[in-house]
């Protein structure tokens, strides 16, 4: 299959679609950090998106949709950022192609446009973390987990007490300006059940 993986730097499913034999390409304004620039389209994704694809998986900037930054909702309504968001997000989900992905956290978008098809957790394939995330699905089906009760997760701890999951806390451990990049890639097994139930299966 031909396959978009729009605002992906890190290149995490693009790698793991291309092993399987697909022509996959990830696409963000900034530079890959995956490894493999022949493979990033390093520019705005909204002009692609049209461009005859079988499949689209798009990850959208989350910053003026998510729910955990409600504080800042309404500065970001009153200056045009949240209805940015909520356009790019729409474009996406209005493209011309038979199967669309669009990855979330939990935020607006549930009740500006419709309810999530399904929302995973990183724990439901084998990562060692809690991090509800939303899946918009057209053409494909929803995520069969490998596991389906929430495991005993790693904490970092303050004094004794829990203090923040330690996925969370090594990201606040790395410098101020690489915070949102790491926060926002996708986990490797959520990665892998994405490549594996959705494009293995064109294969049968």
């Amino acid at each position: 299959m031909r396959i978009l993986i729009a605002c992906e730097e890190s290149q995490t499913v693009t790698k793991l679609a291309r092993e399987r034999g697909h022509e996959a390409y990830s696409c963000d304004i900034i530079p890959c950090s995956g490894g493999h620039p022949e493979w990033h389209l390093q520019q705005d994704v909204i002009p692609l998106l049209n461009d005859d694809w079988d499949m689209i998986i798009a990850f959208p900037p989350c910053t003026n949709l998510a729910v955990s930054g409600a504080a800042w909702f309404k500065q970001k309504i009153a200056d045009g950022r949240q209805q940015q968001g909520i356009d790019f997000f729409m474009a996406i989900a209005n493209a011309d192609c038979p199967k669309i992905i669009i990855e979330n956290p939990i935020g607006i978008m549930s009740t500006k446009w419709r309810k999530p098809d399904q929302i995973v957790q990183p724990w439901m394939w084998g990562d060692n973390a809690s991090k509800k995330t939303c899946l918009w699905l057209k053409g494909v089906d929803k995520l069969v987990p490998d596991i389906t009760k929430e495991p005993e997760l790693e904490y970092h701890y303050v004094k004794g007490k829990k203090y923040m999951q330690k996925w969370m806390y090594d990201i606040r451990c790395k410098p101020v300006e690489e915070r949102s990049r790491l926060a926002s890639k996708t986990f490797k097994g959520v990665a892998l059940a994405m490549v594996t139930q959705w494009l293995d299966e064109e294969e049968l």
